[in-house]
């Protein structure tokens, strides 16, 4: 980087031991994630699909560099393909789908939407135990925990930004800019007008994400497919509340994988599509990245 300054970057390695059912197929892939923030969900699901797609250019033709693409998925309960916005690879395309595949994923509870426990065809013993659901096929998890979840995930609100008019994080704005992040990192969108709930609707606000996926190179390409997502495509993920994660979460580790151990690190493994904007970055001497760390600091 400018300056003589160095980053040591980090990417995990998985080994995975005492397979309980033999080897893995050959094909398996294995790609860590971290959980991202649940802030604002609410306010992202409200956002018109017309206003995403205007942001889209599969093909590039504006030659820019930038090629964002939504991400086309299955909709469980309207059995239909529709646009995810969900997920590191937007896989999912609603908050009550996204805690529908969390209860059984993550937890193994089955939900009306999936009746059915995460078992294998290899895994006789899972698939013979008990499931939880009722004596009259009721599953473990009710709608009306489901609607109560979905309340909750869907209303977790946003933090207020911290040092907005500081000169520093001033700075830092037009240096994020400069760079191009918002070429991906779209600053804002207005909910729609029929929101889930009134108060979500009609609202200004700035996620920085456009919600689409993105070609990031190879250096961070786990190479699993998700729908339509490529092995190196990642959703944008929304920038706001970033700089509380380490109060938040306890960490700073980010990417889809906990890799960067801050944001910095987690700009210098943008590839692909982003690389422009990275090799902007580097080109800023210290003075310059701090500024552009403390908007990002800010959010």
């Amino acid at each position: 980087m400018a300056r003589q300054s160095s980053s040591e970057l980090r990417q995990p390695t998985l080994r995975i031991t005492q397979l309980g059912y033999g080897p893995m197929h050959p094909d398996t892939h294995i790609s860590a994630r971290v959980a991202p923030p649940m802030i604002g969900l609410g306010l992202l699901e409200a956002i018109a699909d017309d206003a995403i797609l205007a942001n889209a250019d599969p093909d590039d033709k504006n030659a820019d560099g930038i090629s964002g693409r939504p991400n086309w998925v299955w909709d469980d309960a309207r059995q239909k393909v529709v646009m995810g916005r969900f997920g590191w690879k937007a896989g999912q395309p609603n908050l009550n789908q996204q805690n529908v595949h969390a209860f059984s994923g993550d937890m193994g509870l089955t939900t009306s939407l999936r009746p059915f426990d995460d078992c294998t065809p290899a895994q006789t013993d899972c698939l013979a135990a008990p499931n939880g659901n009722g004596p009259d096929g009721e599953p473990e998890v009710s709608d009306n925990i489901l609607r109560l979840v979905e309340f909750y995930t869907r209303n977790l609100g946003v933090p207020a930004r911290r040092k907005v008019d500081d000169p520093q994080v001033l700075a830092g704005k037009n240096l994020f800019f400069q760079a191009g992040c918002q070429q991906c990192h779209t600053p804002a969108f207005k909910t729609r007008s029929d929101a889930a709930e009134p108060e979500l609707a009609n609202q200004e606000i700035r996620p920085y994400s456009d919600l689409l996926l993105h070609d990031m190179g190879e250096g961070l390409a786990d190479n699993r497919t998700e729908f339509q997502a490529t092995g190196s495509e990642w959703r944008t993920p929304p920038l706001w509340g970033l700089g509380l994660t380490g109060t938040v979460s306890g960490h700073t580790q980010l990417l889809h994988d906990g890799r960067a151990r801050n944001a910095l690190e987690a700009i210098l493994w943008h590839g692909g599509e982003a690389q422009a904007a990275q090799r902007q970055v580097l080109a800023f001497d210290a003075q310059q990245r701090e500024a552009l760390l403390a908007f990002l600091n800010s959010l």
